[in-house]
């Protein structure tokens, strides 16, 4: 790794018909490259994000005691899922498991 000699900046290879070279990022000064082969890859990877599909069947999911605010029912089916950046907490849903309401609500952690 190189500095330019006139602003600090890192100096970056660089290929221009055939000759190697060195260019400031900063203010564009050029500098011969001293070694004689040299290579510029980038690689960049893009990950799917997972997606999570909430089925209509929910009797596979885990139930808790909780009430539901429609219905006053109190047992409910749960499930987190990651609704904001990273960074932040997952989002805590539920969903009544009385057959009559069905509601489905969420808590923010």
């Amino acid at each position: 790794m190189e500095f330019c000699q006139k602003c600090s900046s890192m100096m970056m290879p660089q290929k221009k018909a055939g000759k190697a070279l060195l260019v400031c990022r900063g203010c564009g000064t050029k500098k011969q490259f001293q070694k004689k082969s040299f290579k510029i890859s980038e690689h960049i990877s893009h990950e799917e994000p997972e997606v999570v599909v909430v089925e209509k069947e929910f009797s596979s999911l885990p139930k808790t005691v909780v009430t539901c605010p429609k219905c006053a029912h109190t047992e409910a089916f749960w499930w987190l899922q990651q609704t904001r950046s990273g960074d932040e907490a997952p989002t805590l849903f539920f969903r009544c498991t009385n057959p009559k309401c069905k509601h489905s609500w969420r808590q923010y952690s």
